[in-house]
């Protein structure tokens, strides 16, 4: 009975189940023929690869840099995002200059941090990190993509994906001195990279309604991207409380300033009559309270599992596999196999190692597709 209605679905183009035990019942009567007819069509080859479905898992742990309290931007995320046209002071045509924008992203509080680079080099990206690590303190890790993402002819894009993911000497040298860890998350896998993602939007968002069309020069842009930075920093990252007297929720500048950016300052409380020792006590207590709320209110929210909600069965070496890439159609995506699996704290495979025809690639399981293969 298989070998017959394999040979109608070829037969008649892989026609789907529906039809295809149309066309079966003509000369036959399969027994149990409807789910032999899904079987078959789910286990087409030819199928599988003109509509491929990715793999998936269930959701996997936060990273303990997410979960630990820590000082600000001590394991931060960076992201670059651009070219932006600026002009200079009194241009109104001409040349324009392009600038980036490094987004730095703290793990523990989701502070944002925005840095202007003019160029796409080593030297300018040491400069950026000096700068930040000035007005922020030193980081002991930092996490980015690859720059794997960045697929096409421009020269620029092509500069920034080889110098985030083959650092030259002067880049590792400096990291090395200042004792700074470097992690790189699977290349074409942005859902690893959510929370600097996520902070490129917020910014790009702000940028296109503030400005337009319209051409800066850099003193505006650098004054444009602090406020943004400011604005970012004072978003509630906890649900809003219904409370009417809890109208400050906690947000990054808490855990940078003391309060929102964007808010008022308070009053200056000198003239108060408690001693040095009860107010530096006062002072510790309203700072451990904030990490408090950040304990009970925005871990809470952050283990919640909206999507990947149960376990799948892993995938294994030797498996045959489709590489998903966005710039072809699937039916041109390249094959591969399975070399090694990478599995998480908990167990699940969420990254592999796939031997193509031209090499071997290291990637995320949502970015191949699993061929029904017996």
């Amino acid at each position: 009975t298989k070998i017959i209605m394999e040979s109608f679905h070829k037969r008649y183009l892989h026609v789907g189940p529906q039809t295809l035990l149309h066309l079966v019942r003509q000369e036959f009567w399969p027994v149990g023929g409807r789910n032999l007819a899904r079987k078959i069509v789910n286990e087409c080859i030819v199928c599988f690869k003109n509509k491929p479905v990715s793999c998936n898992q269930l959701l996997g742990n936060l990273p303990a840099e997410r979960v630990t309290p820590s000082p600000t931007f001590s394991n931060c995320g960076i992201d670059f995002c651009g070219p932006f046209l600026i002009k200079y002071k009194g241009q109104r045509k001409g040349t324009f200059q392009k600038v980036y924008i490094a987004v730095f992203v703290c793990f523990a509080t989701k502070a944002i941090h925005l840095e202007i680079v003019t160029d796409l080099t080593s030297n300018a990206l040491i400069a950026t990190l000096k700068r930040f690590f000035a007005r922020r303190g030193k980081c002991t890790c930092i996490f980015s993509d690859n720059a794997g993402n960045f697929v096409g002819t421009n020269s620029e894009l092509k500069r920034l994906q080889k110098l985030m993911s083959n650092p030259d000497d002067k880049l590792t040298n400096y990291l090395t001195t200042e004792s700074i860890n470097w992690k790189f998350i699977p290349p074409r896998s942005p859902n690893f990279g959510g929370l600097w993602e996520s902070g490129v939007k917020s910014f790009k968002y702000h940028l296109k309604r503030a400005v337009g069309s319209v051409k800066l020069t850099f003193e505006e842009f650098l004054t444009l991207t602090a406020e943004i930075e400011g604005i970012l920093n004072s978003r509630p990252i906890v649900p809003l409380s219904t409370d009417p007297h809890d109208y400050t929720p906690l947000t990054p500048g808490h855990f940078l300033i003391g309060r929102p950016i964007t808010s008022v300052a308070e009053p200056q409380l000198i003239e108060k009559s408690d001693n040095y020792l009860s107010r530096w006590q006062k002072i510790t207590k309203l700072l451990q309270q904030v990490w408090k709320n950040w304990k009970r209110d925005y871990l809470n929210n952050l283990h919640l599992r909206n999507k990947w909600q149960f376990a799948k069965n892993n995938v294994s070496p030797n498996d045959m596999v489709i590489l998903k890439d966005s710039d072809l159609p699937p039916y041109k995506w390249r094959l591969g196999r399975i070399q090694e699996i990478i599995k998480g704290s908990d167990g699940y495979v969420r990254v592999v190692i796939v031997k193509v025809s031209n090499g071997i690639v290291k990637r995320g399981i949502s970015q191949i597709c699993l061929l029904p293969m017996n």
